[in-house]
């Protein structure tokens, strides 16, 4: 690779951006299992230590929150100081956490260790994802989404591992080994990784369907636009109904006494939960790329308005035939499909409306929003709890994502495309308006 005079550099081949894509996707399949993992600990724990399903599940929402909420501190990192040494960072502590979590005896301890383990994800996760945005201004959507994709199915070839290592050893054993696995390949990784010099990738795109600005807005800029809080507002409806499932996939399952009920679907046979928490893993990631190569061409916010419609269908139906085994693997399977896409749809919507040179910190106080819808899976567990059935928690998570649906196409839409055309006009001193 040549390099010009100054910071500027050469257009590098194709190839090598996908590479540098490929690094950061195997990276997120390193960690994924930090969050699609951990409904299958939740009943062991609860069994050996007799605490309250709700109360390890704070757990969970501590992870998510420090996973999520942290995100922009490691993007300003990431944009001053590139990739490689955030990942390490966060490679590092993912082991560190899990094996925190295989001698934890209290609620405390497990706490403290998903909060290790959220910080090192969120370092992981918001650097792959800021990385991808910067090398692939044209394909941002396809980009987001497929670094999405090692983060949402790279747990799927784990389903059965993780489950048959916690059934012969022990949840210890399992937290233990696979922590410490994980961490290891995701620090190897990380030194191979780069963030592009100017010159290296192609311009922004625009065109009737794609709004992208050219001007690069600041984080402090972002925080005081009321379309950055709209965005924000829409993806913590829509993640809370994604991330209560996730976290309760087994409880659910175990709740409708379907758990341990063989499924036979495409030639194979598996235990209902086992079944659905694979598929899932896998659509739950391939959507990711596949609604974000959508977007590329009909819109995001067109994107949204199908995608989250289609998740606010397949909860209700989730709801009404849900404790069928064979419905319940298929739906959980298209709940998964229609949720997952928000992790591509919205960083690539956030770096088109405010600039890519501060889309590591932009798109990371964007994905905070993770963070906030984590905390209602607490007060799920206790609706469900208190009333006896997960009716309401599905009724009301199938509503707020149609709302949300609604929001993308009447709101959303004219409104980022106003303050994109108002970023583009410049005032006779040259600078663009505000």
């Amino acid at each position: 690779m040549t390099v010009s005079a100054g910071n500027d550099a050469t257009r590098v081949s194709d190839g090598y951006r996908w590479a540098q894509l490929a690094i950061g996707v195997g990276c997120m399949v390193m960690i994924a299992n930090l969050q699609y993992g951990w409904t299958f600990f939740v009943p062991d724990i609860q069994k050996k230590f007799g605490f309250d399903r709700a109360a390890i599940q704070w757990a969970f929402t501590l992870f998510v929150l420090f996973e999520t909420w942290l995100v922009p501190v490691e993007g300003w990192f990431v944009d001053k100081y590139g990739p490689r040494l955030v990942i390490v960072f966060g490679g590092v502590l993912c082991g560190i956490g899990w094996v925190i979590n295989s001698y934890a005896t209290s609620l405390n301890g497990f706490y403290f260790g998903q909060v290790i383990a959220g910080i090192g994800a969120g370092a992981v996760y918001g650097t792959c994802v800021g990385n991808a945005l910067k090398w692939f201004p044209d394909k941002r959507g396809l980009a987001a989404g497929i670094t999405a994709a090692g983060f949402g199915a790279g747990s799927a070839l784990t389903v059965a591992p993780i489950q048959a290592m916690i059934k012969d050893s022990g949840f210890q054993a399992a937290f233990f080994n696979f922590g410490i696995g994980q961490g290891i390949i995701c620090v190897i990784l990380a030194l191979f990784l780069a963030a592009p010099k100017k010159g290296q990738v192609p311009a922004p795109v625009h065109n009737v369907n794609i709004q992208q600005t050219r001007r690069d807005y600041s984080p402090g800029e972002v925080a005081k636009q009321p379309v950055f809080w709209l965005m924000y507002f829409m993806f913590v409806i829509v993640g809370a109904g994604g991330l209560l499932v996730t976290a309760n996939l087994k409880p659910i399952a175990a709740d409708w006494k379907i758990d341990a009920i063989p499924v036979t679907l495409i030639g194979m046979t598996m235990t209902a939960v086992t079944f659905a928490a694979t598929i899932d893993r896998v659509l739950n990631g391939l959507t990711r790329p596949f609604f974000g190569w959508i977007s590329d061409r009909i819109g995001r916010e067109n994107t949204m308005f199908i995608a989250f419609g289609l998740e606010g269908i397949g909860i209700y139906m989730l709801y009404l035939w849900g404790q069928n085994p064979v419905w319940f693997v298929i739906l959980s399977g298209f709940v998964f499909f229609a949720w997952g896409e928000i992790y591509s749809l919205f960083p690539s919507t956030c770096t088109d409306t405010f600039g890519s040179k501060f889309a590591a910190t932009n798109a990371g106080m964007l994905y905070t929003a993770k963070g906030t819808a984590a905390l209602l899976v607490p007060f799920g567990n206790y609706m469900q709890q208190a009333t006896g059935s997960w009716d309401q928690v599905f009724l009301i998570a199938a509503a707020a994502n149609i709302l949300a649906s609604v929001l993308a196409i009447a709101v959303l839409k004219p409104w980022r495309k106003s303050v994109v055309e108002k970023g583009q006009v410049m005032n006779a001193a040259g600078q663009y308006a505000t």
